[in-house]
């Protein structure tokens, strides 16, 4: 299919137009990281490192920093394994309320994060009475980050089929034995993209956290949030943000690459 110059101008401009809306804020972001002036005027007066000094030397940034690379690891592995098991269960056997499961599973990402925290608050501390923690935190990230690695182990048992898993049974293996040597190989590369994708979705999660972090649970974005309009902190969240942009965009390439590698085979 081939479109005229004048449509293509056209599209040209509005794809260009929207791009630079959604990247001119993430590079103003990136230059002030360096902007010598901690009131961040604007054109730079200078560059400096000193924001990215101060940066490394703050001890309660490093500390949300390992608290956030703490929980996304975390929730990534239980979302491994449970999106894994659910997307087995969903694409080899038939049973009634199966779609309603599949509905249930997604829902959470679907949902505005501030009902699924608060439906996760009133959960932890009203239902089971739970204090809030560490661990209704990792809960609360599982719950989306499920979706992520269930969507994509689900689309990858869809494609394979069920032929050599039956003629591995044919042969005499078990249930584990096929799992282990022809299911998780052939779909491998489906959950680790979910995984990653999963991490990255974690490492920057702000609505849910709030609603289930306990008192000494502070994460990467919360840091940032409750530092944001701290007098002097503007050029060092700036720093952090630069810092949180990339950490999001390795993850997301990296599974972007896989599954278009995959689509090629």
């Amino acid at each position: 299919m081939r479109i005229s110059k004048p449509a293509k101008y056209l599209l040209v401009s509005i794809t260009s137009l929207i791009l630079t809306f959604i990247y001119l804020p993430l590079l103003v972001v990136l230059v002030n990281s360096f902007n010598s002036s901690m009131n961040m005027d604007w054109p730079p007066p200078s560059f400096t490192l000193l924001w990215w000094q101060k940066a490394s030397q703050s001890t309660g940034l490093i500390d949300a920093l390992l608290t956030s690379l703490m929980v996304a690891s975390a929730a990534t592995i239980i979302a491994l394994v449970l999106g894994t098991l659910l997307a087995m269960a969903l694409s080899r056997y038939k049973f009634f309320g199966r779609n309603a499961v599949s509905l249930m599973i997604i829902l959470p990402i679907a949902l505005p994060g501030i009902v699924t925290g608060i439906a996760l608050n009133n959960a932890f501390r009203t239902i089971l009475g739970f204090q809030l923690s560490m661990i209704t935190l990792i809960v609360a990230h599982a719950t989306f980050c499920i979706v992520t690695v269930y969507n994509n182990a689900l689309a990858r048992l869809n494609r394979m089929g069920k032929n050599m898993e039956e003629a591995s049974a044919d042969l005499g293996a078990g249930v584990f034995t096929t799992f282990r040597l022809v299911t998780l190989p052939q779909m491998l590369s489906a959950l680790v993209a979910g995984g990653l994708l999963a991490f990255g979705l974690s490492f920057d999660e702000i609505i849910v956290t709030t609603f289930t972090a306990g008192a000494g649970s502070e994460t990467l974005p919360i840091w940032i949030l409750n530092n944001m309009f701290r007098p002097g902190k503007a050029p060092i969240v700036n720093v952090v943000a630069v810092f949180m942009v990339v950490v999001s965009i390795i993850p997301i390439y990296f599974a972007q690459r896989l599954t278009s590698n995959e689509s090629k085979i």
